[in-house]
């Protein structure tokens, strides 16, 4: 299907512009630098929010047409859209923060101003120091017992609609380029590198998703990576890549009955 969109006066240029950076002209020149010396593997559960995002709708299948139709809750959730935000402070604190267990914890105002100073670092680089968080080993058991006050400090980051990388909603993903990415995410992994994906239909609305991808198990069929998704607290997720058909596959999920999506990292350089 073709989509047609509006462009300014000064269209073509950018039109040509997004079309080089799509097809990484410029895009992979200043993404992803390497990562040396790495911290220990990512772990799940403990490198991740002992809570999960909420979604704002429940969704059942349609008796009729079996697709998915959404109902809003009621009550209404309080904590909702933080599936970017989410992703990005686990990278945050998995580079960014120290925790030392053994050290007399601090009281909610000391721990909302390490926090905050830790979500004010870039999460597209580790920072220079790390952010030490006293009596408490790992994020799991931070945000368990601080969910109130890290939720806050959450709402307060740009949300993943707003994230710069946005732009590439407007431009086509070729096989060739998810075969590339799939590669690049490989490679990164190896560096110790964590991506995080956009997940996408666009134009369709059906999902509009990021993850944190944390491992990888190869096949000759597939790559199959595992991912940290804030929606569920209790699990990861596999986003399958498809070596044969060039494109990345997801598991349903409460939102989405799964299967082909399109896919594209960010949080990651000048342009995304």
């Amino acid at each position: 299907m073709r989509v047609a969109f509006a462009l300014p006066s000064a269209g073509p240029w950018l039109f040509a512009l997004g079309w080089l950076l799509a097809a990484g002209g410029l895009g992979c020149a200043t993404r992803t630098p390497a990562v040396d010396p790495a911290p220990a593997r990512f772990a799940f559960p403990a490198d991740t929010f002992a809570f999960a995002n909420q979604l704002l709708w429940t969704y059942e299948p349609d008796p009729a047409t079996g697709q998915l139709v959404g109902t809003p809750r009621d009550p209404e959730p309080d904590f909702t859209f933080q599936c970017g935000p989410m992703a990005r402070a686990a990278r945050q604190f998995y580079w960014g923060a120290r925790f030392e267990p053994a050290t007399p914890p601090l009281d909610d105002a000391g721990y909302d101003a390490r926090v905050r100073a830790l979500f004010d670092t870039s999460p597209r680089h580790p920072p220079d120091s790390k952010v030490v968080i006293p009596g408490y080993a790992d994020l799991r058991s931070f945000s368990a017992a601080h969910e109130a006050l890290l939720k806050a400090a959450l709402m307060n980051v740009w949300p993943n609609s707003m994230q710069r990388g946005n732009w590439r909603l407007l431009f086509p993903f070729w096989p060739d380029e998810q075969r590339a990415l799939a590669e690049r995410i490989q490679d990164e992994l190896a560096r110790g590198w964590l991506p995080i994906v956009h997940l996408v239909l666009f134009p369709e609305r059906s999902i509009n998703h990021l993850v944190l991808v944390f491992a990888a198990e190869t096949t000759k069929a597939e790559i199959r990576f595992l991912a940290y998704d804030a929606n569920f607290a209790d699990h990861a997720i596999t986003l399958v890549y498809d070596r044969a058909a060039r494109t990345f596959a997801v598991p349903p999920m409460p939102f989405f009955p799964g299967g082909v999506v399109k896919a594209y990292e960010v949080y990651d350089g000048l342009w995304y």
